[in-house]
């Protein structure tokens, strides 16, 4: 049978240990030794972070998503639409509205009689 040594620590701490010792582990000495085993083999210090949560990765794409939509958007809006509109009116098969010629009024309703004619003399031709 192993000996058992006691370590000191504090109150919260010991509770901490003991529910998270229960939750996953057999007995409170295979949780401390699977635990050291884990930093030591992976060479990693406890104190430092091992880099983004889920939760800030899924944040960070949501925003890039949401970025790109709006790029996508203002494309749409500024070129893809126009574009699309100009395209179709060279393709549109309608003839254009004939407009009537603009003429002055004094020319609209002119007589179409000869007013002035050239005199003929017959008398003084040479």
């Amino acid at each position: 049978m192993d000996s058992f040594t006691g370590i000191r620590f504090k109150k919260e701490t010991a509770k901490r240990f003991q529910t998270f010792s229960r939750t996953y582990f057999k007995s409170h000495t295979e949780a401390m030794s699977t635990m050291l085993d884990f930093f030591f083999y992976n060479e990693i210090s406890p104190k430092e972070k091992l880099g983004p949560t889920g939760r800030t990765i899924e944040a960070k794409l949501l925003k890039r998503i949401n970025a790109v939509i709006a790029i996508m958007r203002d494309v749409e809006k500024t070129q893809t639409k126009p574009t699309v509109a100009m395209i179709q009116r060279l393709f549109e098969m309608e003839e254009p509205n004939k407009k009537p010629l603009i003429v002055e009024k004094k020319y609209d309703n002119e007589n179409k009689e000869v007013r002035f004619r050239e005199k003929r003399n017959i008398k003084n031709e040479h």
